[in-house]
């Protein structure tokens, strides 16, 4: 039987809150939870970004810590104040992976850890939710991964995630810990880092840049709107049974050459901006997820996957200050681009 728990009145700590789900994510509590407060904890990496949360840094519910999470003195600190954790923060770019694996395995496993291994010495702690990935039981041909399937991630990314999540579950069992694991398929939405698949091709677009599809453009992914992931996490936070793995998946299987003519169709751009490069290596060619588990706690996606993708096109749109200050004063951002498709000519 599901239990249930509260998230008004509560202090909760939202581990890569300047992130792009994380930052929609304390969003998303400020804006449902009025007496809810929010502990943002976010190394700032390249991809973590204060101006996602400019409009709410003044807020007296909301406060930044600037801090990372392998930092075990910091976090116990935190820790004290805090009856909820939602963990976002992990390095989480597939071909950034690919070229160096060592800060994910730093971040996403033994970052975790550290934040695990604190949680022993936080009995107010209610619930500590996980935040993995489909990415880990890896490509399926057909049918649907259910929770209690076997993990085989193909990449260095998802194969840290999947340490992380299987980690967290021995925590839940050896510890007795109050544990619940999140596998999310691809999320949309706003403030996404534009190195990411429909922000760098909206971005791109937008500037009449190539549009870089990997092979013949037929992997498929399971899209879901980053608004419907913030819901079910917090219908999970209510509802998960502790120890319990949850899918999150919206059903929206497209392949990336369909995003890519929708997304130049929606900007009345030319399909020429198509540039077909080397496929990625060890590239997944579907991911798709059984969420009944989830849909039985009463959590469904609200946004039609047309409707979404048109919402998030929107907001690059309208927003262009937001992504052009990445862009433009990356030159990590650039070099990184450069570097991996030099290696994959």
């Amino acid at each position: 039987m599901a239990e249930t728990r509260s998230l008004e009145g509560k202090t909760l700590l939202v581990t890569g809150g300047a992130g792009f789900i994380g930052s929609n994510f304390i969003h998303y509590l400020l804006k449902n939870y009025p007496r809810t407060k929010v502990i943002n904890l976010d190394k700032l990496t390249y991809a973590g970004n204060l101006d996602n949360l400019k409009d709410i840094e003044k807020d007296p519910r909301y406060e930044f810590i600037h801090g990372d999470i392998r930092d075990r003195k910091l976090v116990q600190e935190v820790f004290k104040r805090v009856q909820g954790v939602v963990h976002f923060a992990a390095e989480t770019h597939v071909d950034r992976s690919i070229l160096d694996a060592g800060e994910f395995i730093l971040t996403d496993v033994f970052g975790t850890f550290v934040l695990l291994d604190t949680l022993k010495s936080a009995p107010q702690v209610e619930f500590f939710l996980h935040i993995s990935t489909d990415e880990v039981y890896g490509s399926r041909e057909k049918g649907y991964f259910k929770e209690d399937a076997s993990l085989s991630p193909s990449s260095p990314y998802a194969a840290s995630k999947a340490g992380a999540d299987r980690l967290a579950y021995a925590y839940f069992v050896t510890y007795n810990l109050p544990i619940i694991i999140l596998r999310p398929s691809n999320n949309f939405g706003p403030f996404q880092y534009p190195e990411k698949f429909i922000p760098l091709f909206v971005t791109n677009a937008l500037e009449a840049k190539p549009l870089p599809l990997y092979g013949k453009g037929t992997n498929v992914r399971d899209w879901l709107y980053v608004e419907d992931n913030c819901r079910a996490i917090d219908i999970v936070i209510q509802k998960g049974k502790l120890g319990e793995v949850y899918n999150i998946g919206a059903n929206n299987e497209v392949a990336n050459i369909t995003i890519a003519e929708k997304i130049v169709s929606l900007l009345e751009k030319p399909r020429s901006l198509f540039h077909f490069v080397p496929d990625r290596l060890g590239h997944d060619k579907r991911y798709a997820l059984d969420c009944r588990k989830i849909h039985a706690l009463g959590w469904k996606p609200e946004r039609e996957f047309e409707e979404a993708l048109a919402l998030t096109v929107r907001w690059y749109q309208e927003n262009p200050e937001w992504w052009k200050k990445i862009k433009e004063r990356s030159l990590e951002f650039k070099t990184f681009y450069e570097e991996y498709y030099r290696n994959r000519k």
